[in-house]
């Protein structure tokens, strides 16, 4: 009997993690739609045409048909591809979208983890992996160099990534994303005394999230559309899911760590807020698209190397100073 009622008791716990899991994918997936849906209304009207409006009232309905279609789509694989690498890397590429939206503390964390700045680093780093895979896997020359670019691309600006961060945390105390949600509840808003290091973090977040005009590693005009030329349907839903969630959440990270919440006892004004901000700063990567043209990738990589580089050195030894000649710098340090 006991045996019977350890069993159920495991069986309903297994039940509930899994609606806990369903019920926090859901929400990304309805903001990857609602991005789709209004990057292409906002492309339209300023292209001076409209965009998706058929599927559905004022064309609300399209990113759920576009899914429907990608997903019961037939999937090909090259003949000549290598068939696990090729299998694997989306479904890694889109958990690892996913896990990080784990340590969000927009009202509570779905994991409680002390360092959960370092685990956004880390887990965010781990994606380029899926990409190279997907690139050499594809066996094409195309997905190749597109994975090639992208890897160099994200390891180049998690340089400055990790160096903009540390006076942030020297200023914060802490790994954690709490700590920075707290600060600024205090009324204490990092934009305004680290708004060069903002600029430089939004700059870099665009060019993590492959986004124009560092969209390098999707150059339509010479690799015809990059690390996932060759996937098609369901893997390449996946892929194009992975890049949208990770965009929403660098854009939330960036709210998390610069721009703060008003200090309220109602949690569900907090949450508003940062919705709010997250959307303009989304809105912003949809207008920068619209407004400027790709670079090329040496402008990239000077960008970054010469310009990036010495600033956020710079900028972490001015904020090391004055926080050693404040007095201000935690006991671990």
């Amino acid at each position: 009997m006991n045996f019977i009622n350890n069993l159920i008791n495991g069986f309903l716990i297994s039940i509930i993690e899994l609606v806990n899991v369903i019920l926090f994918i859901i929400p990304v997936l309805l903001a990857v739609a609602i991005l789709t849906l209004l990057e292409r209304k906002t492309l339209g009207y300023m292209q001076f045409r409209k965009g998706p409006n058929l599927v559905g009232p004022m064309g609300l309905l399209q990113p759920f048909a576009d899914g429907m279609k990608l997903f019961i789509k037939e999937n090909f694989k090259p003949s000549n591809s290598t068939p696990l690498f090729f299998i694997i890397s989306p479904p890694i590429f889109i958990f690892l979208s996913l896990l990080l939206w784990s340590v969000a503390p927009i009202n509570a964390s779905g994991l409680n983890i002390v360092l959960s700045l370092l685990f956004v680093i880390t887990f965010s780093s781990l994606s380029v992996y899926a990409i190279l895979g997907a690139g050499w896997a594809s066996n094409s020359k195309y997905a190749l160099l597109g994975a090639l670019r992208a890897v160099a691309q994200a390891i180049s600006y998690e340089v400055s990534f990790g160096l903009i961060l540390l006076p942030l945390i020297i200023i914060a105390g802490g790994w954690s994303l709490l700590s920075f949600s707290l600060l600024q509840n205090l009324g204490v808003i990092l934009l305004v005394p680290c708004l060069p290091l903002f600029f430089m973090w939004f700059i870099s977040s665009l060019a993590e999230t492959n986004r124009t005009p560092f969209d390098l590693a999707e150059g339509e005009s010479e690799l015809v559309s990059g690390y996932n030329v060759e996937y098609a349907a369901a893997p390449f839903a996946l892929f194009f899911i992975g890049e949208y969630a990770n965009i929403i959440f660098i854009n939330l990270l960036t709210v998390i760590l610069f721009l703060g919440t008003i200090s309220s006892e109602i949690a569900l004004i907090n949450i508003i807020l940062v919705v709010i901000k997250t959307t303009f700063l989304v809105f912003s990567f949809l207008w920068i698209r619209a407004s400027f043209p790709r670079i090329r990738y040496d402008q990239l990589m000077t960008l970054m190397w010469k310009a990036f580089l010495p600033l956020t050195i710079s900028f972490l030894l001015c904020y090391f100073s004055i926080s050693l000649i404040v007095g201000n710098l935690p006991p671990h340090y």
